[in-house]
């Protein structure tokens, strides 16, 4: 395969890693691992040093496919976890670090990951750790014209999962059948993959996040709907509310006040615009509406390898291991409405994923948002 862009990336990498004082990376994140070479799996590592060079670690048995899919300088294969710590010992000789610091991705890492990325067997002595979590971010969260085009294509196909789910929609079936219908849908238009599902019913709207169960859908219940679809390794978030018959007036009237909020928000996307300034477009209109005690969380995140992911308003960044954001540049791609409006028998949510362009938003999930059908 051709290392454009990925050579581009890695020598970006490298001028952001000697800013923060780092001489090698360890990356275990598949997503990480993705963009510098095109490829991230699990049970595998990288090395990028700061001078532009990279390294990987893979199981014996994924080599030949490593081969075809990624770009590097060196790769080895092991054959079980102590083959793995014994090939980044091998590596850091490779590179003739000895001594230095390695970024590691703190906010990744379980604490037995952690133990095994710095065994001792692995990593050299007099090589320190830090963690590289915020140059991953910043490295990451402008997206290049063909990573927008992946996402691009991520949101076609979770719009033809969103109208699978809708059209299937009917009392009696349960969360979970509404789930496959839109899951099978995103299959079918092209989807790799796709994050967990979301679909929640009746009282369970008011969840944060409902993963689908047994439950029946009742007539009359609203239903929240929210799909991730991964197209060639990319992401796309969209939710939409519906109710299953005639809603109530309050339902109606909550409905109309998140939309209108959600939607002014992404009127104000543009670049050089702030998340704080967009949250708080948000949140404000919603608490003018009289519901400024049914709010929950944040109400937008980044979107691009993950469909979570920088740029992250302050709190919820600071949470994630993130730095507070910048002022969103150009081709930044955020989805708008991650968190709903919580009347606590039910809530309504609408989100949509938006691209930053200097003349404003660009609307990339332009599925019908309506409360019936």
């Amino acid at each position: 395969m051709t290392c454009h862009p990925y050579s581009e990336r890695i020598a970006r990498c490298g001028g952001l890693m000697k800013a923060a004082g780092l001489d090698v990376l360890l990356l275990a994140k598949p997503a990480n691992m993705a963009y510098l070479t095109g490829d991230g799996r699990l049970c595998a590592y990288a090395m990028i040093t700061k001078e532009g060079k990279a390294a990987m670690g893979v199981p014996a048995t994924d080599v030949e496919d490593v081969k075809r899919l990624a770009c590097f300088d060196h790769l080895a294969g092991f054959e079980d976890e102590v083959g793995m710590i014994h090939s980044i010992a091998r590596h850091f000789k490779h590179f003739h670090i000895q001594a230095g610091t390695v970024g590691l991705e703190y906010t990744f890492l379980t604490h037995a990951m952690m133990d095994m990325l710095t065994h001792p067997h692995g990593k050299p002595e007099a090589v320190v750790t830090k963690d590289c979590t915020p140059v991953l971010s910043e490295l990451r969260i402008a997206k290049e014209d063909g990573e927008i085009e992946r996402i691009r294509a991520a949101a076609g196909v979770a719009v033809a999962g969103m109208a699978a789910a809708v059209e299937a929609l009917k009392p009696g079936l349960t969360e979970s059948q509404v789930a496959a219908e839109a899951e099978y849908a995103l299959r079918q238009a092209g989807a790799d993959e796709f994050w967990r599902t979301y679909v929640c019913s009746g009282p369970r709207t008011n969840i944060a996040h409902g993963l689908p169960t047994q439950r029946r859908i009742r007539e009359g219940e609203l239903v929240m709907i929210d799909l991730h679809p991964i197209v060639n390794g990319y992401s796309a978030d969209i939710c939409r509310t519906v109710c299953v018959g005639r809603p109530t007036t309050a339902q109606e009237a909550a409905y109309d006040l998140y939309l209108k909020a959600q939607q002014a928000t992404i009127a104000r996307i543009k670049t050089g615009v702030g998340m704080t300034d967009l949250e708080d477009t948000l949140h404000g209109i919603i608490r003018e509406g009289g519901h400024g005690d049914h709010l929950f969380g944040p109400t937008m995140h980044g979107v691009g390898i993950e469909f979570e992911e920088a740029p992250l308003p302050p709190g919820h960044a600071f949470f994630h291991g993130e730095k507070a954001p910048p002022p969103l540049a150009t081709n930044v791609v955020i989805a708008v409405g991650n968190c709903g409006l919580y009347t606590g028998p039910w809530g309504v949510r609408v989100e949509d994923t938006v691209a930053v362009k200097p003349e404003g938003p660009q609307i990339l999930t332009d599925y019908v948002r309506q409360l019936t059908f």
